[in-house]
C-alpha cells in the first residue's frame, strides 16, 4: 500500500476513534459507543475519492505497473488517421508498437533515445535500422502516448472532475474528465510532487507547444487507466485528436531490443552516403577539370 493511501486510512481510523471518544463522554453506554464506532468506520470506508485522489492513486499503480498493451488512434487537423498497437512503457519511454498510416505498418522499437524501425527490405543484410534521437549528448524531448505521461499531466489539476461510473469497451470504469490550459499543463504535479523530479521536468518540456488540452480518463475497478480521450490545439495548428486504451498492466512483457547483428546504424548509413556522394563530387570536379583542359587545346588547334 502506498505512503497516500496509509495516511488517508491513518487519518480515517483516528477520526473514528475520536468520534467514540466524545459518545462515551456525553454519558453513551458501552453498546451506544460500539455502534458509533461501526458506524464511523463504514462511512469512512464508503467515502469515495476525490478526482485528484483517484488520478494519484491510478498513478502510483501505473508507474508500478511498467508496460502495457496499447491501441492509440490519432487524427489531425487535416483529417489524417495513423495508429499504433503494441506495448508501451514508461520510466524510461519505450514502444514496441506497429505503426499504421497512409504507408504499410512499420514496425518500431524504442528504449530510451534509441529507435530500432523494421526495413521493408534488408540493407547491408540487416533487418532493422537503429537510430539515437539524442541530440548533441543532450536527451531527446517528445511525448510517448503512454498511461502514465496522461496521467502525470493530470496530477495536482484542479479542473479534474468526476463524471460517473460508465463502461467502455465493456470494461467498468469510473469517468473523469478535465479541460487544462498551457499554463496549468507547465504546473503538472507541481502541487502533489509524486513524480521524480528528473520526470517532472521532462513531462514539462513535452508538453510545451500545447495551448489546451482536454482530456476524458477512464479508470477500470483493478485502479487502472483504460482509456484517455484527448484533444490537444497548439499555437499554430488545430485539434489533434487521441484516442488511448490500455490493457493487460504489469502482465505485458518488457521491450526488447532487436539483435545486435541484425542491426544497421542510421549514422554509419549516412556516413557511407555521404562518403559516395564525396567520391561522385570529386569523379565530376575531375570531369569538369578534364573537359576544361580538353577545350582549351580544341580551341588551340583552331588557331
Amino acid at each position: 500500500m502506498n505512503k497516500a493511501v496509509w495516511t488517508r486510512t491513518g487519518a480515517a481510523l483516528a477520526g473514528a476513534a475520536l468520534l467514540v471518544g466524545g459518545l462515551t463522554a456525553c454519558g453513551g453506554d458501552g453498546a451506544d459507543a460500539g455502534k458509533g464506532e461501526k458506524s464511523g468506520s463504514k462511512g469512512a470506508a464508503a467515502k469515495p475519492p476525490t478526482p485528484q485522489e483517484a488520478v494519484k492513486a491510478a498513478y502510483l499503480k501505473t508507474v508500478a505497473a511498467k508496460f502495457a498493451k496499447a491501441e492509440v488512434t490519432t487524427t489531425d487537423p487535416a483529417g489524417k488517421t495513423s495508429g499504433q498497437s503494441g506495448t508501451k512503457g514508461w520510466y524510461p519511454s519505450s514502444h514496441d508498437v506497429v505503426l499504421k498510416g497512409d504507408e504499410p505498418d512499420t514496425r518500431s522499437i524504442m528504449i530510451g533515445d534509441t529507435v530500432w524501425t523494421k526495413l521493408d527490405k534488408p540493407l547491408e543484410g540487416k533487418s532493422w535500422m537503429k537510430m539515437n534521437l539524442a541530440k548533441d549528448g543532450k536527451p531527446g524531448v517528445r511525448r510517448n502516448e503512454d498511461p502514465a505521461e496522461y496521467l502525470a499531466m493530470l496530477l495536482g489539476q484542479d479542473t479534474v472532475r468526476y463524471v460517473g461510473a460508465e463502461p467502455t469497451d465493456g470494461v467498468e470504469a469510473q469517468h473523469y474528465k478535465a479541460v487544462l490550459t498551457d499554463t496549468e499543463l507547465l504546473k503538472a504535479d507541481d502541487a502533489t510532487k509524486v513524480m521524480e523530479e528528473k520526470n517532472r521536468q521532462y513531462l514539462h518540456e513535452a508538453v510545451k507547444g500545447i495551448k489546451e488540452l482536454r482530456i476524458d480518463l477512464w479508470i477500470g475497478k483493478d485502479g487502472y487507466p483504460v482509456r484517455f480521450d484527448a484533444t490537444e490545439s497548439g499555437p499554430e495548428n488545430g485539434p489533434l485528436q487521441t484516442t488511448a486504451k490500455f490493457s493487460a498492466f504489469a502482465a505485458t512483457p518488457a521491450v526488447a531490443a532487436p539483435p545486435a547483428e541484425d542491426t544497421v546504424d542510421f549514422d554509419d548509413v549516412m556516413k557511407g552516403v555521404d562518403d559516395k556522394l564525396k567520391d561522385v563530387d570529386k569523379s565530376l570536379a575531375e570531369t569538369e577539370k578534364s573537359l576544361k583542359e580538353t577545350d582549351e587545346k580544341l580551341k588551340g588547334l583552331g588557331h
